[in-house]
Formats: structure tokens, sequence, C-alpha cells
């Protein structure tokens, strides 16, 4: 079972009389690959519309791979995944379903920037139209209009990085999943990154070495560890847990270490 880490408070806001369908429910999922069995083991999870949960755990822990079944990308050897309450089905489409990947280029490879934002809403089969008031409505979002009609390989991985999410929310989905998303950023870049997942209203699931950004963006974590949910619930609470993120080789987040003020006293 996986240690919980969970305000009443918190919970009030999503469990109402009447609470919503999980925007995603995983139960009893195993993933592998060809060269690498049982990568996630027995791993069932709820997240509620509009929460933003953080996955944090060591490299190889299964966080990419996880987020690969709920895109449909790998198939489960056991499990279930539902997502926004449709049984998620190996190697179909769903716009509303989206994932920013860690590496933007491999989100990016067409002509322009125009062009690349603009390849899911076409594979959606909407009009000439709609696609072309979706482009610039989601690079506005990033703050990338600027960029439209350049060249993807031509940026800087900061601009690379907002360009790949305005690609994935030109799709207008419901649930984002986001892999590594400020890896590689600058100090500005990583700001915008924040303001810009703080203002979403989409359900988002972020996967990130970045504690501070967990801490300032997502209102539920979870570690993950050797393909398992390890603990679950409050950031600051579990985050802040020293023997816990120790123990699945994880450093308590700087700001929340206490800091001793030091008065220095000099004589007169």
């Amino acid at each position: 079972m996986p240690r919980m880490y969970v305000m009443k408070e918190q919970m009030q806001e999503y469990y109402q009389e009447s609470p919503p369908e999980p925007a995603l429910a995983v139960s009893g999922l195993w993933l592998s690959y060809p060269d690498r069995p049982n990568v996630l083991h027995d791993v069932s999870l709820k997240v509620m519309p509009r929460e933003r949960v953080g996955l944090i755990g060591p490299n190889g822990a299964g966080k990419t791979t996880f987020f690969l079944g709920i895109c449909g990308v790998l198939k489960p050897s056991a499990g279930e995944i539902l997502a926004l309450g449709k049984p998620v089905v190996n190697g179909d489409f769903r716009p509303e379903v989206g994932m920013v990947f860690q590496n933007p280029d491999d989100q990016l490879f067409c002509p322009s920037v125009r062009d690349d934002v603009a390849f899911g809403p076409r594979n959606m089969g909407l009009s000439k139209d709609e696609v072309e008031a979706r482009v610039p409505e989601a690079l506005s979002t990033v703050g990338a209009l600027e960029l439209a009609d350049r060249p993807a390989h031509h940026l800087s991985e900061g601009e690379k990085r907002m360009v790949s999410i305005a690609g994935v929310l030109a799709m207008q989905p419901r649930l984002v999943m986001y892999d590594e998303p400020s890896a590689n950023l600058d100090i500005r870049s990583r700001r915008r990154l924040i303001r810009l997942l703080q203002a979403s209203k989409e359900t988002m699931l972020i996967a990130s070495h970045d504690l501070e950004l967990v801490l300032e963006v997502c209102n539920r974590v979870v570690l993950i560890d050797e393909g398992r949910i390890i603990a679950d619930g409050n950031p600051h609470e579990l985050m802040g847990d020293d023997r816990l993120m120790e123990a699945h080789g994880q450093e308590k987040p700087h700001s929340l270490v206490p800091h001793r003020v030091s008065h220095l006293h000099h004589e007169v």
C-alpha cells in the first residue's frame, strides 16, 4: 500500500456530495518493454478533474513509461486505464489526452512552427478555418506567437519547449501529461513555464526532477520508485519527509528546509 499524505481540506475540494468522474482511473496496471519486463507493477491511481499531480522519483522509476501507457503508446500486460471515462486502447489517437515529451525535438518535425502546431488539429479532421484559429491561439497562450514562421530547429531550447506545448494545447486536451517540462530551461523560460502551468485549466500530470516547480504548480504528489507507487498526497507533507525522500533517491526541496538566521555580533 502506498503511504498517504493527504490533507482533509485538500480532498474536500474534489470530493463533494456527488463526486465527479475521475479524469484518469488506473487499476492494476502492469507495463513492460520487450527487453524490460514489468517496468510498472500493479499500479493503481485516480486523478480527479483539474487536479495537478506531480510524479516524482529517481531515473528509471517508471514515470515516462506510465505516461506512454496512458497515451496508448504502450500496451498493458495487465490492468486497465480509463482516461476521461473511456478505456485507453493501444494505438488510438485521443486528442483530448495530450503529452508533452521531455525532448521537444521528438515533437517538432515540420518546416515551420506554424505547421508543427497545426499538425494535431489537422489530424483531428478540423476545418481549415478552425485550424487557422487554433494555431495563433495556442501560440499566444505560451507567449510564442512571434515564432510562427520560424523553423523549429532554429529555436532555443526554451522556445522549442513552448512551441511543443502549444502543439498539444492546440488540440484543446482535457488531460495533459508533461514529462520533465523544465529540463534545459533558463531561469526566465522556467518562470514563464511555471506561470503557464499555474494558469492552465486542464487536468495535469507532471513528471519532474524539478521539485521546486512541483511545489509551485501541483496540489498533489505521487512518489514512484522501481515501478511502484510508494507515497501519494500533499506536496509539502510528502516532500518534507526526509526519510521517505532519501530512501527513494530524492532530496527535500530547498524551500522546505528550515533556515537559521545567524546574527553577527561586532564589537564596537
